[in-house]
């Protein structure tokens, strides 16, 4: 047998191993009751795989939060945050999500790497000192990679934020896109294109780990909102 054959019998194995282990998994995340989440999720934008469970969960990186954050973001005052079904601020890469205030985002939120949502802001005569603000954020909006979101500010449903960009101003009109530094509006879609966004909704609905069905008993018992 020549060392070609050899390398793509080897290759052969490898990939039927890898099939293998991945029907495996999807069996046991489908039937194991506390492996559920894995597979229900699998096709979510707040999906919880298990690296990012292990990182979060077994080692500690935003351990607290009760929703599926990457290990390089960095969630602060998780009790002041209400997140919706379907989102996950901080899942990727790079993130500050400061809940020195209250946020509150909306469901099917998408946030792009690099974001900044900032409740407070330090007091102007004493930098020990924040002032709390707070941030709301609609239904099926997007939040572009780079982009800074300030205290006291409301985007409405369907609010496309471009990236790198600085919101310092609510726009509560839904259905629009913004953009620049500070953000200002580029484009509000007219009333007959409201039909043209899709309201989606996930089969299973989950609040990051937490099913939408015990979620109000575990915010009454655990969150500040």
């Amino acid at each position: 047998m020549t060392i070609s054959y050899l390398s793509r019998v080897s290759r052969r194995i490898s990939f039927e191993l890898t099939n293998l282990s991945q029907s495996i998994w999807i069996i046991m995340t489908k039937n194991i009751w506390f492996l559920r989440i894995f597979y229900n999720t699998r096709d979510s934008e707040a999906i919880v795989t298990f690296r990012t469970w292990f990182f979060q969960k077994v080692l500690g990186f935003n351990r607290k939060a009760y929703w599926p954050v990457h290990f390089t973001s960095t969630i602060s005052g998780y009790k002041n945050m209400y997140v919706g079904i379907g989102s996950a601020p901080g899942l990727a890469p790079g993130c500050y999500i400061q809940g020195v205030g209250k946020i509150y985002i909306g469901n099917y939120v998408g946030i792009g790497p690099n974001v900044g949502l900032l409740s407070g802001t330090h007091q102007v005569f004493d930098l020990t000192k924040y002032k709390p603000g707070t941030i709301k954020i609609g239904n099926y909006c997007w939040i572009g990679m780079n982009s800074v979101i300030l205290p006291n500010v409301e985007l409405g449903d369907f609010t496309i934020v471009q990236a790198h960009s600085l919101v310092k101003d609510s726009f509560k009109d839904s259905y629009c896109v913004i953009g620049g530094n500070p953000a200002t509006l580029i484009k509000r879609f007219p009333p007959e294109s409201y039909h043209l966004f899709v309201k989606y909704t996930y089969e299973y609905e989950y609040h990051g780990y937490i099913q939408k069905s015990k979620f109000e008993k575990y915010r009454i018992r655990n969150l500040s909102l």
